[in-house]
């Protein structure tokens, strides 16, 4: 990850990938952005936490032209 943001107010967690290609994360609570930030591996954090718990996302950069 290039970098990551966390809206608590919103509860929105946007991150930029080395791709350019960010997504930004809706509804997750400052307890599992915590816990992301945290993580030594940010990547398997992101499978295994967010994907099963269905986290709404949605692509909102993309580096392809």
């Amino acid at each position: 990850m290039i970098s990551v943001g966390y809206d608590p107010v919103e509860k929105v967690m946007e991150i930029e990938y080395p791709s350019r290609d960010v997504y930004r994360y809706f509804d997750v609570p400052a307890s599992e952005y915590e816990g992301f930030m945290r993580a030594d591996s940010k990547g398997t954090y992101l499978n295994q936490r967010f994907k099963p718990a269905g986290y709404k996302y949605k692509r909102i950069a993309s580096s392809a032209a």
